[in-house]
């Protein structure tokens, strides 16, 4: 019993170094340099208990190695949950649509609170309205159904950018409504 307890001790310890290691990795290059640190902190701290009670152990008893590196995995899929979930930072959105969608498509993203800027776009056999959308990257999936709904033929292109400056950001309190 006394095994299995430290099994699960070792497995949770690893997704939990795992997760804050990926979380760490978002702060840094999402420009959050002191929490970063902070989290590199307790994921060192972590590693260095977790790593020494298995290393120290491994030839006699391999199958913390194997319990480790299943943390290993499980913690790179809670992590992946938690980077998805937390969404730090701004998308660009470019969707091209044909004139009519885009006249109904701007007017429903702007009433959402979305700033849009059209450029006018010549398609292959017809004109097109080219829409650019920056917003939170928490409102990527409520942005691209709302064009998709709109007009399910758009083509539409989602970029992370790193810095913005200037324009219509929806603000945080339209963020909570």
């Amino acid at each position: 019993m006394e095994l299995v307890l430290e099994f699960l001790l070792i497995f949770f310890s690893r997704v939990t170094e795992v997760s804050i290691g990926t979380l760490r990795n978002i702060l840094v290059n999402k420009g959050y340099g002191k929490k970063a640190a902070l989290l590199a902190f307790v994921e060192a701290l972590i590693w260095v208990f977790v790593a020494s009670r298995v290393i120290g152990t491994l030839s006699t008893e391999p199958l913390k190695g194997i319990v480790y590196a299943l943390g290993f995995a499980g913690g790179v899929l809670v992590g992946s949950f938690l980077e998805k979930r937390i969404a730090l930072g701004k998308i660009l959105v470019q969707a091209i649509t044909s004139q009519e969608s885009g006249i109904e498509l701007v007017k429903a993203l702007r009433d959402a609170g979305f700033g849009v800027t059209t450029v006018d776009a010549a398609g292959k056999e017809a004109k097109k309205m080219m829409l650019v959308v920056y917003a939170e990257r928490k409102n990527q999936e409520l942005v691209t159904k709302m064009i998709y709904e709109l007009d399910s033929q758009a083509l539409i292109v989602v970029q992370d950018i790193s810095s913005i400056r200037g324009g219509y950001i929806k603000s945080f309190r339209n963020l909570v409504k």
